[in-house]
């Protein structure tokens, strides 16, 4: 079994970094290429949309068990395995002329990437503890902004100058040069295999799923990165064939979306201090507020500039609340910590793929209002399940506190 050399360390290590915002990668970057695609390929809006919503159901229900699997098989051998069918599935996408045919590859890639990304991740705590570990995690989150503040605007590029078939040749090329890198600098990171045990898993998946305040905190978090999706499902129809700008125009737009995303993300690492129920409240009904506003301007007065500034108003929250959330469910369980971030973000995929599609689809968005209306559903939505979370939180404390003071009594008998 080849192991990773000493001296190679530091470039696995940056590989590894390379490799985490993929996911991310393989979604944004040919949202500017949504409108080409669709006419193209002969199908309608709704048809070239669900290839980024069967991507990321797939890698979401992929990510809840390929964790475990790469405790059990290693991460070297299956990460390549998941680069290859990246790379192929890249190929056959880019000389594909039929949408059935992307959907296929679509889902191998969902599944791909999954392996990659949390095989990557784990990499970090095979490799590393301590303080090291603390600041190589940290990074991770901002790693992983890159991607909708990166990939937009090179995919807006991409198509303008040589058509939507360029973004994937790059996703293609790009992952084949870090599959070759690995093959020289790579190696196995896991010390220690464990036994793949179906029943523990199901019990972890189980008594997780039934903890409601942890739940609740998914719902939020699905709720606020559902606005991101839905803004990067219509925002390419909106700003090409409504305010008539061109995919660079839309790859601009998106850049600074994540850049709105990184900032909320960032304030509430500022901010960390602060009683999570309060914040998120403050946080969720200025998204109310600003989608309500978005709403209404949007029957009077629309341009791009105003599209774009409440976007960037709501996303910047979005970012705040999800960072808040996400922490505080990944949190909630310390001895499965592992298997949980797995379902977490597998969840978390699934979740939102749906009621982003879904609430698409019924409001059948094309411009600013619509968009709105669809911020402040979800923002209504998270304000409902936001109270129910906090009710859940005190009545998971009150039984902690119970816990300890009952087992101090037995301990002094």
């Amino acid at each position: 079994m080849k192991t990773i050399k000493e001296k190679n360390r530091p470039i696995a290590t940056f590989l590894a970094f390379a490799l985490i915002p993929l996911s991310g990668f393989a979604t944004d970057i040919y949202i500017p290429s949504l409108p080409a695609m669709a006419t193209q390929l002969h199908v309608s809006t709704a048809a070239v949309q669900l290839s980024l919503i069967v991507f990321l159901i797939s890698s979401g229900i992929s990510q809840l068990f390929v964790g475990s699997l790469l405790d059990s098989y290693g991460r070297y051998n299956p990460g390549r395995l998941a680069l290859v069918a990246f790379i192929l599935a890249s190929f056959a996408i880019a000389v594909s002329h039929h949408i059935l045919l992307v959907y296929v590859m679509r889902v191998i890639q969902g599944i791909a990437v999954a392996a990659i990304v949390v095989g990557k991740r784990a990499y970090f705590i095979d490799t590393y503890s301590g303080e090291k570990l603390k600041h190589y995690t940290s990074l991770f989150s901002i790693v992983w902004a890159a991607a909708p503040i990166i990939a937009p605007f090179l995919g807006g590029f991409l198509q303008d100058n040589f058509g939507w078939q360029a973004n994937f040749y790059f996703l293609g090329f790009f992952t084949l040069a870090i599959l070759m890198l690995e093959l020289i600098y790579g190696g196995e990171s896991l010390k220690y295999f464990q036994p793949f045990k179906a029943g523990t898993i199901f019990h972890i998946y189980r008594e997780t799923f039934r903890t409601v305040d942890y739940t609740l905190g998914l719902i939020i978090i699905s709720l606020a990165y559902a606005m991101l999706i839905v803004y990067g499902l219509t925002s390419p129809f909106v700003i090409e064939h409504v305010f008539q700008r061109s995919p660079v125009v839309t790859g601009f737009s998106s850049l600074f979306s994540g850049m709105a995303l990184m900032s909320g993300g960032i304030i509430s690492k500022l901010l960390i201090r602060k009683p999570l129920v309060g914040k998120l409240t403050i946080a969720i009904l200025l998204q109310v507020l600003f989608a309500a506003t978005m709403m209404l301007s949007g029957l009077y007065k629309a341009n791009l500039w105003t599209f774009v500034a409440f976007t960037l108003a709501v996303h910047f929250l979005s970012g705040f609340i999800f960072n808040n959330a996400f922490a505080y469910c990944l949190g909630r369980f310390s001895k499965n910590a592992g298997i949980v971030s797995g379902i977490t973000g597998g969840a978390l995929f699934i979740v939102t793929s749906i009621i982003s599609y879904g609430i698409v689809n019924v409001l059948e968005i094309r411009d600013q209002h619509m968009l709105g209306m669809a911020y402040l559903i979800f923002a209504g939505l998270a304000v409902i399940v936001l109270f129910l979370f906090s009710q859940a939180r005190k009545t998971s404390e009150e039984m902690t506190e119970a816990g300890r003071y009952i087992n101090s009594i037995l301990v002094k008998k």
